[in-house]
């Protein structure tokens, strides 16, 4: 299994070098290509249950399985301090974009934004499942500046300082729970490195981010993203699959990509 066989984790993996950093990029790229203050700003946190869908699908996600299990090598002990560093960096970040985001709230029409917000969520999951359609696609922050830019609210600007406690509550919970998650996978990673096929488990996280991107335009799909992940990581473990051949997963994974692209 490689990241090769991920298309955001491949380009990702060019540009950056060592485990950590390539950790660090692919759970941090939401922070930074504004995917998740969008998501803020479209209310994508209101409740539990939509905290923990952001946090799995935007900070987790099979994205982030394929770095864990097929880059970092070290002993669990290294890999999960590696990673739990790199989750509290996340957090941080995290809480910061939310504590500014009602600031900008004041000036944009939340309900122009809202479509922005769901198309960047669409771009992500077709990168996700396939590298070749994610090559005719513009980068996520694009679509966020003109989104932004199109939802400007200038009938009556004011650009008023807003601090919200709930909502960065919020986002820190969100970004927790993608950071617990590549821990636990972390964790877990000596037994999923023989027995899970990333491939399987990135087509479901890309339809569970589909989901994700109708509930911000309003469609009620409900825990739905959340079925899809839990399904999707299920049928992506071959329990089967003993010690005696761990390469297995690594021959179906290329084959998925293969029939992907």
């Amino acid at each position: 299994m490689s990241p090769a066989t991920h298309p955001i984790a491949a380009r990702l993996e060019a540009l950056v070098g060592g485990d950590a950093k390539l950790l660090a990029t692919v759970m941090g790229l939401p922070l930074v290509d504004g995917i998740f203050p969008a998501l803020v700003l479209a209310g994508a946190l209101d409740g539990p249950l939509n905290v923990l869908q952001v946090g799995l699908l935007v900070f987790g996600g099979s994205a982030t399985v394929a770095v864990v299990l097929a880059e970092m090598d070290g002993t669990r002990r290294e890999t999960v301090t590696t990673v739990a560093a790199v989750g509290i960096g996340i957090v941080a970040l995290a809480t910061v974009e939310a504590a500014l985001a009602p600031t900008i709230e004041s000036v944009l029409d939340i309900a122009t934004f809202e479509r922005a917000a769901a198309l960047v969520v669409l771009a992500v999951a077709a990168k996700t499942a396939s590298a070749r359609v994610g090559e005719y696609l513009p980068r996520p922050a694009v679509v966020v500046g003109l989104g932004l830019l199109v939802s400007l609210d200038l009938s009556d600007p004011r650009f008023e300082v807003v601090l919200e406690p709930e909502l960065v509550a919020a986002a820190a919970a969100a970004a927790a729970v993608g950071a617990g998650f590549a821990l636990a996978v972390a964790v877990a990673g000596p037994h999923l490195r023989r027995r899970m096929d990333v491939d399987r488990f990135r087509f479901g996280s890309a339809v569970a981010l589909g989901l994700l991107a109708l509930s911000i335009l309003g469609l009620q799909v409900g825990s739905a993203p959340l079925a899809v992940v839990g399904v999707a990581a299920l049928f992506a473990l071959e329990p089967g699959c003993a010690d005696d051949c761990p390469d297995e997963p690594t021959r179906d994974s290329t084959a998925h990509a293969e029939a992907a692209d």
